[in-house]
Formats: structure tokens, sequence, C-alpha cells
């Protein structure tokens, strides 16, 4: 396997960013995460909960609704209009700031969804949400974000989030699907990794580039998180997703949040059928 040091990359910051967003993707091209810790009320994510809970039942209930990503884990994606905070979150000062910095003025939100690992859910193999992009091996720059949002306070025997700080560079020699590295690179993200226990109300950025698991929870409860998909014009990721929102919701909102939509427009939404499937993490680790 060959490894492109985050320390051997130049970090290209915008003239005049401030020192937060500076440190934040400083941050994204160095571990590959980055957090903002309280950036909204408890009560916020406890709204976002109820919108899951009631986003999953009704996947849940039709075919192809939910996709599974292991044992006892599944991955749904949502319209905007299906979660209350949607707006508060896209247009939240740090969000807004982070994606500028690091994809563009001219980002593009291309996905929400959700991931429930629930009671019994195994430990998933490490991997990448996708494979590494030509430009990214090419030139060093990210493409893409994925911002995290737990819907739950968590706890160590909850499955925690699991990140092998570093890796978003690594080459995947060896990898299948270009995603899954080999087992026998598992130490060396074990000896990278480092457990996220986010409460709620915090808000997380990473390059879904670096490796990753969610870990086996123990407990009795579900540890559910929102997913946001953000890209760089031409990333491509968006082909992937079928999220869209009504004539109706999109006239309401800010035209600094309408410049970054590049879903469709319907009068009508149409339940969402799941093209984001992982094949890799359907068995998990067991």
């Amino acid at each position: 396997m060959t490894i492109h040091s985050p320390a051997q990359r130049p970090i290209p910051l915008p003239a005049g960013v401030d020192a937060e967003t500076a440190a934040a993707v400083t941050a994204l091209y160095t571990e590959g995460v980055t957090a903002r810790k309280a950036a909204f009320s408890a009560e916020w994510a406890d709204e976002l909960r109820e919108d899951i809970e009631v986003a999953l039942a009704e996947a849940q209930s039709r075919p192809n609704g939910a996709v599974g990503r292991g044992p006892k884990r599944y991955y749904v994606e949502m319209h905007p209009e299906q979660m209350r905070g949607w707006l508060e979150l896209v247009d939240h000062p740090w969000v807004r700031s982070v994606c500028e910095a690091t994809l563009g003025p001219d980002y593009q939100i291309i996905e929400l969804g959700f991931d429930v690992p629930g009671p019994g859910a195994k430990k998933q193999p490490w991997h990448r949400d996708f494979p590494l992009p030509d430009e990214t091996r090419d030139t060093g720059r990210l493409t893409s974000l994925a911002f995290n949002a737990t819907a739950v306070d968590t706890d160590e025997d909850m499955g925690p989030f699991e990140i092998a700080q570093t890796t978003q560079f690594d080459l995947p020699d060896g990898f299948e699907h270009e995603m899954f590295p080999p087992k026998d690179a598992y130490s060396r993200y074990e000896g990278l990794a480092v457990r996220k226990f986010p409460k709620r109300g915090d808000l997380s950025a990473r390059s879904a580039l670096t490796i990753h698991r969610g870990t086996e929870n123990h407990s009795e409860k579900s540890r559910p998180v929102l997913v946001l998909g953000v890209d760089a014009p031409g990333a491509g990721n968006a082909e992937h997703h079928d999220m869209a929102v009504t004539r109706g919701f999109y006239d309401s909102l800010p035209q600094r949040v309408r410049d970054h939509l590049v879903c469709p427009v319907v009068e009508v939404l149409t339940p969402i059928t799941q093209k984001h499937s992982i094949e890799g993490l359907m068995m998990g680790e067991a």
C-alpha cells in the first residue's frame, strides 16, 4: 500500500479566511476530520432524532427504502423537507465557511441521509465512502465533504464512530473496489484510530476518503447520525443521490442557500429508492 502523507501536501487556504475556518480546513487536510462543538442546541438534535425515526419507519415500510450497512445497521436518504432543521444546518456560518474555503464558492449540496447503528450492530470493515478521485490523487485537493450531526449523546457502548486520521490521501493499492483496504493493513489503521463521542448539537466535517468504520453497538440504544454531503463542482457524487425539493420549499429559501442546491425542484416529492449502497458493508465484520 502506498501512503501519501498529508504532511507532504500543501494546504490550499483561500486568502483572507478567518482563523476558525483556517483551522478547520487545516484539520481536514491533515487529520482528515474536524468538528464544531455545540453548533446547535440539544433541542435541535432532539427534533432531528424524531425526524430520523419517522423517516426510517417510512423507508423500512417499502422495498429498497433503507439499505443495509451491516447487521442491524441502516442507511437512508431523505429529502430536506423531511428534516425540520435542514435550513439551520446548511445555513450555519461554520458549515458555509468550511464548504466555501475547502470546496470553493460554488460548492454543491448533494446529499442528505442518516446512518442508524441499532442494538447489536457489528463492527464494520475499515473503508472510505467512495474511491479516491483522480483530482485528489493528482493535485491533492479535496473535492467533497461529509458533515455529521449526532441525534443522541454518544456513549462508549453505543458503537462509536472510529476514524483513522491522516489516511484521506492513502492510495488504494490492494483495496477491494478501491474502498476497502486489505486486512494486512488493519494494524496501521488501528494505530491511527480515534473514537468519537459527540454530544447532541455537535457537528463534524470529514473527508469521506479518510478511512473509518462504525464499531460494535453493545448497548440497547440506537445511535442515529445525520449525513450532509457537499461537493466541489464537477466532483460527480450528485448522480448517486436522489434528493429533491418542492417548488414552494425552494422559493422559501434564502438565495444564498438556493445557490448551492443542484437537486431537482419538483411539484411533489417521491420516496427515495436507495442508490448509494456499499456492497462491502452489507455483511459487516460479524
